[in-house]
């Protein structure tokens, strides 16, 4: 017999197992950047971080092994030690990366005011642990730094974080935080009070020379403001400052040498000081503890001003109840991540899924305060009540899945990107839409117009939140700065072919604006595509200043960054989403072409790591499995994207294959794994292909949709049974390979017979313009 208190605390875990989707988050997937095992796939794995963070946060507190190299988010599960615990992470990037701000770090004994390397932990504050003793999940992470013996924990609010330290009995145990730490160089200034017995507060300013996004080519211009706080009140604190020489170069090659470290090192500390400004600080607060003795740490942070990251810890976190902020946190994943249910799959499948949905929802992440506050372009504090200001858009990747996605489940973030694109472009005195924004930086990183892709995608869905008007106005001029224009091409093969598509879609936002005579113009340059094409070798080939074509190589259409950008011509070639029939002439006619394209899978390798053909670990071709729809042979979409999804997703700490990429690698499977995927962003039409669950439950937000939810449904699904045999939509037979946007927020039930031969006559029902 059980009692009723026993009877709720069993019925509690029940349900809490039933609903939780964030029990299936494993945040060590893709958690690997630059290292041993990690060089064998080319550009690397997911470059994910394993700490705590929430949906959209501005806060990721997390271990940070590594400074330096292709190492984005400054952490490497290959690293047998970790340096310290940041509040600010990027996810899935490479080019040096940034943030990894204000890092803190528990020790005990003497002070130590270098972190040491990895290959040498014991040099300095670094501390190395073992992978049994770490763990993580949704919103939390937990380690056991073995050097000092001390548990770590940490868990996160939108705007702040919370660390819990369980000591050793030691006379001298400690918290230090290196305030000019930086993941890809240094912050070049760092200010701290002590503003009472337990708080501080203070900033890092972080510029290019001090390397950064890019190593400085990024243009990372900001500013961290922090308030923190300690449950264990100050009886001995220090500064430690180093007396840089003037002069001395800041860009991440010289922070890591050995020279530079070695002047760190030997840093001077002042004691008991209540105010202080440098180059290269760092602050600790010291004191005797017991055997087990819990010391917490709170700290706001803010990129507009001390106060604003006062008032988002006081907002979010009012006492120390680590447990109490934890559980909110997991709720606010449980929110999130609910906003699609899956059932059927694997255990492992559906790990993969709800941490897939996980990355997704890192960016682009919140970047003003809680009142609303926000730095704008201009550099000046600006506040608004109409939308949340974002940032991190890594358009060139994001905009092929990450942001459909998004427009399905989210629409309110897609809303508050652009209306963070548009004024940015109008406070910064721009006038265009930047590429790849990073905090109000125009870094100029990759290519395309991929924001005139979003606005026009967003608002062909009816994703309207935004003056339209100065966004297209916008939107037009950036097409106008970056285009293939009056010449009709750039030369280059990935530019002309990115440039094409988004000119068309600002000739589709024109013809919803009845702009008449920019629907022609811009229509008519999204042809010219066509201009790179040389039928003599039968693909795209690049052209000289001269217009005369580029020497063809020995290895043709395969030689990597041949006119293209991180791929090759037989990559890149593919990507002319606005005029699938069009590329399908030039190949010679649909049935050539879908040779060639299933060629080109054929050839990729078992484990789908980076190669010649299909690369799914770079995104110029995440839309080519479904080009299979448009050409006629609707069975191979569906018989390449179970094969991607089981050989290029797995639940392991290498289980990407590629970089994250803010979003895109993980929104592709989460689409293609539920059975939609668009090819083409701008038109509202989603192609349908072969789920990997049995039921797929996307839930619609009433603000902007009329349906309550959309599901997906599968009969007789297996990994055998991946063929569509028939399929119904509300009860009725419905014979299309794709469905429309409207359809799909109307609400309903899509249901999929499936069976382990193709069925090549199923969604070959004559296309029409979606509406």
């Amino acid at each position: 017999m059980i009692n009723r208190i026993q009877f709720s605390i069993i019925l509690f875990f029940v349900v809490f197992n039933c609903y939780s989707q964030s029990r299936y988050v494993n945040p060590f997937i893709g958690a690997v950047t630059s290292g041993e095992k990690a060089e064998t796939g080319g550009h690397g794995f997911g470059k994910t971080f394993p700490g705590a963070a929430t949906p959209f946060g501005l806060t990721q507190v997390s271990p940070n092994t590594i400074t330096g190299g292709d190492n984005g988010s400054g952490y490497n599960y290959e690293h047998t030690s970790i340096e310290g615990f940041a509040f600010t992470q990027m996810s899935g990037i490479g080019w040096y990366g940034d943030l990894g701000n204000f890092l803190i770090m528990p020790t005990t004994g003497e002070l130590k005011t270098s972190a040491g390397s990895a290959e040498h932990p014991e040099k300095g504050y670094r501390s190395r642990f073992s992978k049994k003793d770490e763990k993580a999940s949704a919103g939390y992470y937990e380690v056991v730094l073995s050097d000092y013996n001390i548990k770590a924990e940490m868990t996160a609010t939108p705007h702040s974080g919370m660390l819990r330290f369980t000591f050793p009995k030691h006379k001298k145990s400690r918290i230090q935080i290196d305030l000019a730490r930086r993941v890809g160089g240094t912050s070049t200034e760092q200010y701290v009070k002590v503003v009472d017995n337990h708080t501080i507060q203070g900033w890092m300013k972080c510029t290019p020379e001090g390397g950064g996004w890019g190593n400085g080519d990024g243009k990372a211009n900001y500013t961290v403001y922090f308030y923190a706080q300690f449950s264990k009140p100050f009886t001995d604190t220090g500064v430690w400052s180093c007396a840089l020489p003037e002069g001395q170069k800041r860009k991440l090659e010289d922070v890591t040498s050995a020279s530079y470290q070695q002047m760190v090192s030997k840093s001077v500390v002042t004691k008991n000081i209540g105010i202080k400004e440098g180059k290269h600080l760092g602050f600790y607060t010291e004191f005797p503890t017991q055997a087990n003795e819990q010391v917490l740490m709170k700290a706001g942070i803010s990129f507009v001003s001390m106060e604003g990251a006062k008032n988002n810890l006081e907002t979010e976190i009012k006492d120390w109840n680590f447990n109490n902020v934890l559980e909110q946190t997991q709720k606010r994943w449980d929110d999130a991540l609910g906003k699609i249910e899956v059932h059927g799959g694997t255990e492992d499948e559906k790990t993969v899924f709800y941490t897939a949905l996980y990355h997704s929802m890192i960016d682009p992440r919140d970047f003003s305060d809680v009142d609303g506050k926000y730095v704008g372009g201009d550099g000046h504090i600006h506040q608004t009540k109409d939308f949340t200001k974002r940032t991190v858009f890594s358009g060139w990747d994001v905009f092929r899945s990450q942001f459909p996605l998004q427009t399905i489940i989210n629409p309110t973030i897609v809303n508050d990107m652009i209306n963070s694109l548009v004024t940015l472009a109008e406070e910064s005195k721009q006038d265009y839409l930047e590429r790849w924004e990073f905090l109000n930086a125009y870094s100029g990183c990759m290519i395309g117009n991929p924001a005139v892709s979003v606005i026009t995608d967003a608002y062909m869905k009816g994703i309207s939140n935004f003056d339209i008007e100065k966004a297209y106005k916008y939107a037009r001029q950036t097409v106008e700065k970056f285009g293939n224009g009056e010449n009709g091409t750039t030369g280059e093969i990935s530019t002309t072919l990115e440039y094409a598509y988004t000119e068309w879609c600002l000739s589709q936002l024109a013809k919803r604006l009845n702009k008449t005579a920019d629907v022609d113009l811009y229509a008519h340059r999204a042809q010219s595509y066509r201009n790179l094409f040389d039928p003599t070798v039968g693909w795209f080939r690049p052209k000289e200043q001269d217009g005369t074509w580029s020497k063809w190589p020995e290895t043709g259409r395969l030689t990597q960054n041949y006119g293209c950008v991180e791929s090759n011509p037989y990559q890149q070639g593919w990507f002319v989403p606005h005029d699938v029939d069009g590329l399908a002439g030039l190949l010679g006619g649909k049935q050539k072409t879908i040779a060639d394209l299933n060629s080109f899978f054929e050839l990729a390798p078992q484990d789908m790591m980076w190669n010649n053909y299909y690369n799914h670990a770079n995104e110029p071709v995440h839309h080519a499995p479904f080009l299979f729809n448009r050409l006629g042979a609707p069975w191979l979409t569906q018989k390449w994207t179970r094969e991607i999804c089981s050989r290029a997703y797995h639940n392991s700490v290498y289980g990407l294959i590629g970089n994250e990429d803010v979003g895109q690698m993980s929104a592709w499977y989460v689409l293609a794994a539920s059975g939609l995927h668009p090819i083409c962003p701008g038109d509202t039409r989603y192609e349908i292909t072969s789920p990997v669950f049995d039921t797929i439950t996307f839930k619609l937000d009433p603000k902007y949709y009329p349906g309550a939810q959309f599901v997906i449904k599968t009969e007789n699904n297996s990994p055998e049974n991946r063929y569509i045999q028939k399929a119904e939509l509300n009860g009725v037979p419905y014979n299309n390979c794709f469905i429309d946007h409207n359809e799909i927020m109307r609400g309903g039930t899509l249901v999929l017979f499936m069976g382990k031969e193709p069925n090549e006559q199923w969604g070959l029902s004559k296309i029409v313009e979606s509406k």
